[in-house]
């Protein structure tokens, strides 16, 4: 199992029954493939959807989620505008919201909407998202592709928000924020503390709880 499907698996453990949710586009949309099945929640999407839900058959014209990727609806879901998508995401009635970062750091702000030089979207529901669910979780890889930190000590990419992100959740570990100060709470196997302060560019507590990814 590559990088991303680790971590998306370990990410459904997040989600519990009833969540209305709020999945950024990327790795997160692979998370409710790794659901119990006993679990059930509600997918939200700032372009106007409640009930979101997988795509069968053929797709169907203008029924696309916030990435702009063919989506379906589950019986009882809810078209509305943007206005009122984000008076919910605004009003706090996104339980969870799971996106990726560019960068996270122990203060947890996140850096995952511009890299400069480079051509970009624009910053989408990110901000909103970040600052309105009652808890955010960001999904990424340990390091960048070049073997960079991604998660800092402070972030040097533009803030999407701050002091806003409870957990991280990498291939590597799973990091609670806190105080500004980020505490090691899982650990993959094949890591050691060593391992991992070598691939992490900030000193972290470590749990007296702490066990291995589930």
């Amino acid at each position: 199992m590559d990088a991303k499907k680790r971590i998306a698996r370990r990410a459904a453990k997040e989600l519990m029954d009833g969540d209305i949710v709020n999945l950024g586009i990327g790795l997160p949309t692979q998370i409710p493939h790794y659901l119990d099945h006993n679990i059930e929640i509600t997918l939200q999407s700032e372009n106007g959807f409640l009930g979101l839900g997988p795509l069968h058959g053929e797709p169907i014209q203008d029924l696309v989620n916030a990435g702009g990727i063919p989506c379906g609806m589950v019986p009882g879901g809810a078209f509305f505008d943007s206005a009122l998508s984000f008076a919910l995401i605004r009003g706090g009635h996104v339980d969870v919201t799971i996106l990726g970062g560019l960068q996270v750091d122990q203060h947890g702000n996140l850096a995952n909407w511009k890299v400069p030089g480079k051509m970009i979207p624009g910053m989408g529901g990110a901000m909103d998202l970040v600052t309105g669910a009652r808890r955010v979780i960001v999904v990424m890889e340990h390091c960048a592709k070049d073997g960079s930190h991604k998660i800092l000590e402070q972030c040097t990419l533009p803030l999407t928000a701050v002091s806003k992100v409870h957990r991280v959740i990498t291939e590597c570990a799973v990091f609670d924020i806190a105080n500004d100060q980020l505490t090691l709470v899982e650990l993959a196997q094949e890591e050691t503390i060593e391992s991992l302060a070598k691939k992490t560019g900030a000193p972290f507590l470590i749990s007296k709880d702490l066990k291995p990814i589930s």
